[in-house]
């Protein structure tokens, strides 16, 4: 497919080699788009050429068409739209989504947003022709055409836009291109509402409690919710703690999951026709393909949708402390052998060894006590006994002296 803008040139047979070549050097590299966002739901269209076409104007960066698009959506609702990235050429037939100005993906800096809002309210076609021929004080104010104001006001959007300046223009075009950038100043209100989007698009969390935190915003006065979600699940404005079944904007609502509800999902989806506000941008839904960024050049009615959804865990549950492991039986070392006491054998007439002299001897009690009295006795006895003999031996041998 051919990334060059063909329609932006239609019928200009005019264009000199040289001013096509500018054209070429201008928009020959498409921009990387910036897909660091994305912004869900909104309003999805679809490139469908040129709705009013322009004078051909030189910028500092080449001569170009102008134009207005028209962007379409599947039902037929349509959204008008100027460029607002110079560098970038529009690819037929390439969807757009509605997206915020800081998610702007094109080449050069979208840098006074809010002047090239004002030049929407202030420029065509929200103000005539004449009337800007008029306060521009062209000298040929009226006989200015459609077509002058239309590139006057597309040239004014890319000098604040990507930074361009008109070098050249036909007839009442530099007058009025003049008279808007001068007059130019940046609007004091915010930029518009998105038609519609919800944020954050998922959340998670358990069984038991509410999930989710969503903020709508939207241009609609009110938008039905369709809710899918298993029985007992409901959405709920975290306000209130209500059900319900429409929100609006600024609504935060989330999902009241009771407890003991088995782990699972749910998510709400939101559609409605609703107003595309005058300074919304549009950007390419596939960063793939980059195409040229736009800005819509007055409000429109278009269907938007948007969607989020959440899951959640049962409630978690103290786990059971692990029952200690039993211990492994440990060996007892084995009792050392009592020593044996020596046993007399028959026959072993030996002594026993004498005690250690510097052991204390024993104290002699009991049954041993009388035995050593016996013995005594018998001891004392004997001797008596043979005290008595010696003597009567002795006087046996003096009477034998005597008698001799």
């Amino acid at each position: 497919m051919n990334h060059f803008s063909f329609p932006r040139f239609a019928g200009r047979a005019g264009l000199s080699a040289t001013a096509a070549a500018a054209l070429a050097f201008g928009l020959a590299a498409p921009a990387a788009a910036d897909t660091t966002e994305t912004y869900e739901g909104a309003v999805r269209t679809q490139f469908a050429g040129n709705e009013q076409s322009g004078e051909t104007v030189t910028m500092s960066g080449g001569t170009i068409g102008t134009n207005l698009f028209r962007l379409e959506q599947e039902n037929g609702d349509s959204v008008t739209a100027y460029c607002i990235d110079f560098e970038t050429n529009i690819v037929g037939g390439a969807w757009y989504l509605e997206d915020d100005w800081a998610n702007y993906p094109g080449k050069g800096e979208f840098a006074e947003p809010g002047k090239v809002h004002w030049l929407l309210q202030n420029g065509y076609p929200s103000v005539s022709a004449e009337e800007l021929a008029e306060a521009a004080g062209g000298a040929n104010a009226g006989r200015v055409t459609k077509a002058e104001a239309l590139a006057a006001t597309q040239a004014a959007i890319w000098h604040f836009s990507n930074d361009e300046d008109l070098t050249r223009g036909q007839g009442n075009v530099n007058a009025i291109y003049d008279h808007l950038v001068e007059s130019a100043e940046p609007l004091p209100q915010d930029e518009p509402e998105a038609s519609l989007s919800v944020s954050p698009e998922s959340a998670a969390g358990q069984a038991g409690e509410t999930v989710g935190e969503f903020t709508v915003n939207t241009s609609a006065e009110q938008v039905p919710v369709e809710l899918t979600a298993p029985d007992g699940v409901d959405l709920v404005d975290l306000e209130s703690g209500e059900a319900v079944d429409a929100v609006a904007n600024g609504s935060t609502v989330g999902f009241s999951v009771p407890e003991g509800t088995e782990p699972g999902e749910a998510s709400f989806s939101l559609e409605t026709s609703s107003t595309v506000g005058q300074g919304r941008l549009f950007k390419g839904e596939d960063p793939d393909v980059p195409t040229q960024t736009l800005i819509t050049a007055e409000d429109s009615t278009a269907t938007a949708s948007a969607s989020a959804g959440v899951e959640w865990s049962g409630i978690d549950e103290p786990e059971p402390e692990p029952e200690p492991e039993p211990e492994e039986p440990t060996e007892e070392p084995e009792p050392e052998p009592e020593p044996e006491e020596p046993t007399e054998e028959p026959g072993d007439d030996k002594p026993a060894p004498e005690d250690d002299k510097d052991e204390p001897e024993l104290p002699v009690t009991g049954g041993a006590l009388a035995g050593l009295v016996a013995a005594g006795v018998a001891a004392l006895g004997a001797g008596g006994g043979a005290l008595y003999l010696s003597r009567k031996r002795k006087a046996s041998a003096g009477d034998e002296e005597t008698d001799a």
